[in-house]
């Protein structure tokens, strides 16, 4: 991609323990929501600072693509399952004999071995040493072919770059954007985006004449660069504008409908629309070069993408494709990495290791890149430790009397540690988390109260009061494990809470690491 670097170089069963008191009632008193963060809910997964594995494409890369395939210099590595038990990558425009650097495009036109795409495949599961290519499709041998035709003329088609890719059945289908004008780094003109198909594994492609979404007079298109996913029948395209700065919006189709334009639906932030014109913004801008992978580890949606304004890469999770989307962590700078861009996350990754590509502008070459991911504590600030005063502040809320025991040596864990304290009525602390549908969550966290308590319940509930499953305690002289699971049915979105009806004066509870992950 020859825009330039990011602008710096750089209903389920109740679990109840009768302890002789009275019962309390099935219901405990919620407030009212307030409106959600613009910015996103705070993250339920937790990414480390990402590191480089391998060099995969250009001289010195595990691949050896410069001796081997006349790919001195290529850039994205965009990465799906071919359900036959390879990977396949793609890349954009790729320079062999010629090409000087550093960037793309660099060298005398005249000589200059210019293909605007190529396809990589893999069988390689260990990542922990890098991606290794097992073939690349070649026009002769020795020589990385082309896989879209694109005109190569300024102001007309100056290449055709992938952006997605997917697999139903034995056919791949490609999403590419052809670009009118290269702008200023992180700006570009497109034509139209659209989707190209293969029925023998990537080497030959299909550009279908009607499966395209043509860009508008202002170039403001919401569908010209994408990421595919499929789940339950559908795959789902997350798209943007052309260039580096819009928003991301998204649209899904019957895995059977892909090349009918017809077929298409669009997420309005209620309900699907025949009519794009009523996307809705998914995540706010600046989002570039976005890829999405669902983690059957943690339960959760990852996306990944470029942001400029922070000029690194960053992560959100999902309980779903719809959201809500968390707010943005960024796992790579410019600082560490100048130049970086284009993150694609591999289909095989697994466990806590999310591997993904990189592209970094100079040397105009492509990277494997692992971060290490959160156990999916869906929780945030589990152990009150971002509190920064006694009272209960956010994300969690406080119904009734509590506050926060602050560096008091009273916490389970770490400095902090969260109260309710009274002579009478119902007290509770609590968070809304967001989950996915049809999954089961186990509920954990540490509790220890005075001797008086009788009637504490530890669970989750709708955000209207509703139980869900609870735990019903009570004396706990000291900080007790508490566990509850969960089955969600069709809720998108629980309150976890800690409360206790205080039944004589001078009750109280203290509560600590709190969390909420999705069973297997």
């Amino acid at each position: 991609m020859r825009s330039g670097s990011t602008t710096v170089i750089t209903t389920a069963a109740v679990l109840t323990v009768t302890l002789g008191a009275a019962p309390a009632p099935a219901w405990h008193p919620a407030p009212a929501q307030p409106a959600a963060a613009s910015a996103g809910p705070a993250p339920a997964v937790t990414a480390s600072p990402a590191v480089r594995v391998a060099k995969l494409t250009g001289p010195g890369s595990i691949n050896r693509t410069d001796t081997r395939h006349q790919i001195k210099a290529t850039d994205l590595g965009i990465l799906w399952d071919n359900n036959a038990g390879q990977v396949l990558v793609a890349f954009g425009d790729t320079f062999g004999a010629g090409w000087t650097g550093p960037g793309g495009g660099v060298g005398d036109p005249a000589t200059l071995d210019w293909r605007c795409n190529i396809l990589a495949r893999s069988t390689d599961r260990t990542l922990a040493d890098g991606l290794t290519f097992d073939s690349v499709v070649e026009d002769v041998p020795g020589h990385a072919g082309e896989l879209l035709p694109c005109r190569k003329i300024d102001h007309d088609e100056i290449t055709v770059i992938p952006t997605a890719g997917v697999a139903v059945g034995a056919r791949s289908y490609l999403h590419y954007m052809s670009v009118r004008h290269w702008g200023p780094p992180g700006q570009w003109q497109t034509n139209h985006a659209g989707i190209a198909y293969s029925d023998d594994n990537g080497r030959t492609w299909v550009k279908h004449p009607t499966a395209r979404w043509l860009n508008n007079p202002s170039g403001s298109d919401g569908f010209q660069m994408g990421a595919f996913a499929r789940a339950g029948g559908f795959v789902y395209l997350f798209a943007t504008p052309n260039g580096r700065f819009g928003p991301a919006r998204l649209a899904r189709v019957p895995e059977s409908g892909m090349l009918d334009p017809s077929a298409w639906r669009y997420w309005t932030g209620a309900t699907w629309s025949p009519d794009r014109a009523t996307a809705t913004t998914l995540v706010p801008g600046p989002v570039g070069e976005l890829s999405v992978h669902y983690s059957t580890d943690l339960g959760r949606w990852l996306m990944m993408y470029l942001d400029e304004n922070r000029h690194g890469i960053v992560l959100r999770d999902a309980p779903a494709p719809t959201g809500p989307w968390s707010a943005a962590q960024t796992v790579a700078t410019a600082g560490g990495f100048p130049g970086l861009y284009a993150p694609y996350i591999h289909p095989w990754s697994s466990g806590p290791d999310l591997y993904f590509t990189m592209s970094q502008w100079d040397p105009y070459n492509v990277y494997l890149m692992r971060t290490r991911l959160g156990g999916g504590n869906l929780v945030a600030d589990p152990g009150f430790e971002l509190q920064g005063g006694p009272g209960i502040g956010a994300p969690w809320r406080l119904g009734g009397t509590g506050g926060v025991d602050r560096g008091l040596g009273l916490a389970h864990s770490g400095g902090n540690n969260a109260w309710l304290r009274a002579a009478g009525g119902w007290h509770h602390v609590f968070q809304d988390v967001s989950v996915q549908p049809g999954r089961r969550y186990r509920l954990t966290g540490w509790l220890r109260t005075s001797g008086n308590a009788t009637a504490g319940y530890f669970g989750v509930r709708t955000t209207t009061g509703r139980i869900v499953a609870e735990r019903r305690y009570g004396p706990l002289p000291s900080y007790q494990r508490l566990t509850v699971d969960a089955d969600v049915g069709t809720l998108t979105t629980l309150q976890v809470f800690a409360g206790l009806w205080a039944t004589g004066v001078g009750t109280w509870v203290q509560i600590d690491d709190v969390t909420l992950t999705p069973l297997p």
